[in-house]
């Protein structure tokens, strides 16, 4: 049982070659600073990634192989989902009253839930697929983050109104970080226990190293996705001189097109990817 298997696996030295081609990219272009380095290091990575997906499946029958790319696809979609940026939390700052303090305690509530999602939703995440953990994560990120766009639009006013003071914009932001925290890494769960289930035994942490990387990528893509959103609609804080003088004026007048636009897409994109993977071969674990 310690020892299961009576030889070493050979050294894939394509898999090798690409984890250093990866780590060269990344680096040079990190380090010579090129102009639209953050692109071309996703693009490049992500081509990469994708190359050594297309040699570690091979070693897959076609079903398995399809099951697993279409699960691989609804986990990225989910992950690479952009937000409003930085925006948001310096507009909790200067216009709700948030101190440093108050985001470092949900930051670590958020950490701690994260956590704990993974215990209390280990029965539903073994008894439904991807496809209707992604869409039902889906659904309920967008129900939960709605207050939080609600906020912008003055609904702390009308809550603290009718509750004596109690849910204030605090208390929402408060609630919303502990409903939403547990739903955030659900989804690369049913994956990786796909591969520790179905991926073959001498292959199986390359398997991982692999999807890991992909998945991640995600990430990258959101925080491109980010990028472009804010460009588009520009949020500024206040900044001054030495002198004191306001060098650039706060301007959150379109944080909340911005708020909107970011809940549209995070509900929209994953429920079609959903649909895509129910329509074709590429089926979901």
């Amino acid at each position: 049982m310690l020892n299961p298997h009576a030889e070493r696996p050979p050294i894939n030295w394509w898999i090798i070659g690409g984890g250093l081609a990866f780590a060269a990219v990344s680096l040079g272009i990190g380090i010579v600073d090129v102009p639209g380095g953050q692109e071309i290091v996703f693009g490049v990575s992500m081509a990469i990634v994708l190359f050594l997906m297309w040699r570690i499946t091979s070693e897959l029958e076609p079903a398995a192989r399809h099951v697993l790319i279409g699960t691989a696809v609804l986990v990225f979609v989910f992950r690479a989902m952009p937000g409003p940026g930085a925006g948001s939390t310096w507009w909790m700052i200067d216009v709700l009253g948030f101190d440093q303090q108050f985001l470092a305690e949900l930051s670590v509530i958020g950490s701690v839930l994260a956590l704990a999602g993974l215990f209390v939703f280990r029965r539903f995440m073994a008894e439904r697929s991807i496809a209707y953990i992604v869409g039902s994560l889906t659904v309920a990120s967008t129900i939960i983050g709605g207050p939080v766009v609600g906020l912008y639009y003055g609904l702390h006013h009308w809550t603290a109104a009718h509750t004596g003071g109690f849910v204030d914009a605090r208390m929402i932001v408060l609630i919303d970080t502990a409903l939403e925290s547990p739903l955030g890494q659900i989804a690369m769960v049913p994956m990786l226990a796909w591969i520790a289930n179905s991926a073959p035994d001498r292959l199986k942490a390359t398997f991982f190293a692999v999807m890991a990387s992909f998945t991640n990528l995600a990430l990258a893509a959101a925080q491109l996705g980010t990028k472009y959103l804010n460009q588009a609609f520009v949020v500024t804080r206040q900044l001054q001189d030495a002198s004191g003088a306001i060098t650039t004026p706060a301007d959150y007048s379109q944080l909340g097109v911005l708020l909107v636009l970011t809940t549209v897409i995070s509900f929209v994109v994953p429920m079609l990817a959903v649909v895509f993977v129910k329509v074709t071969r590429f089926r979901s674990a």
